[in-house]
């Protein structure tokens, strides 16, 4: 999840163009996607996933990473948290709309590889308050907003982290790596 030095995921209005990427960023989240074949959104990240990658890589212009991860997109299982949609006529997606812990608990227990979540703070603050988020990786742009959507609204109690791993890339993100302590 990409977050601003004080702690917002977005702007006030959703803004996202304070947001620092670069090529090693992009090969870098690649080595991500290729550990996970469940991709999980909210509704609003998803809609706006779903408009973009399905086609993304056969555009005359697409760049590597447009190619790779519109690949990727198409062929992951997707799950949406949502109660305005259901998933009929979704290719590949599954609807969560209630019982999210026991849905989510339910999927995690099947074989396969890593459930990604992008975007998406409110669902992720949902799953946090329901202790279905095993790790973090937050990448901090260089910028202060002042103000905007934060991650970390309405969490109900105290989630330990033990810190993993950093990377820094020349765009000036800095990518933090927490798992959940098992000292809960």
């Amino acid at each position: 999840m990409h977050i601003s030095l004080d702690g917002f995921v977005a702007g006030l209005n959703g803004e996202m163009d304070w947001i620092n990427l670069d090529e090693s960023m992009f090969d870098f989240i690649a080595t991500m996607t290729n550990k996970a074949d469940t991709a999980l959104y909210g509704r609003v990240t998803y809609e706006m996933m779903q408009s973009y990658w399905p086609t993304a890589g056969e555009e005359p212009n697409a760049s590597k990473h447009d190619k790779e991860h519109s690949t990727w997109y198409n062929k992951v299982s997707k799950i949406v948290l949502s109660k305005t949609i259901n998933d009929s006529g979704l290719h590949n997606t599954k609807v969560i709309s209630d019982q999210l812990s026991d849905n989510i608990n339910k999927i995690k227990q099947q074989d396969g590889k890593n459930i990604l979540i992008f975007g998406s703070p409110r669902a992720s603050q949902s799953l946090l308050n329901q202790d279905l988020i095993d790790e973090f990786w937050l990448f901090v742009n260089p910028v202060i907003l002042g103000q905007g959507m934060p991650l970390f609204k309405n969490i109900t109690g105290t989630t330990k982290l033990k810190f993993v791993e950093s990377k820094t890339f020349a765009c000036g993100v800095i990518a933090i790596h927490y798992e959940k302590s098992q000292t809960n």
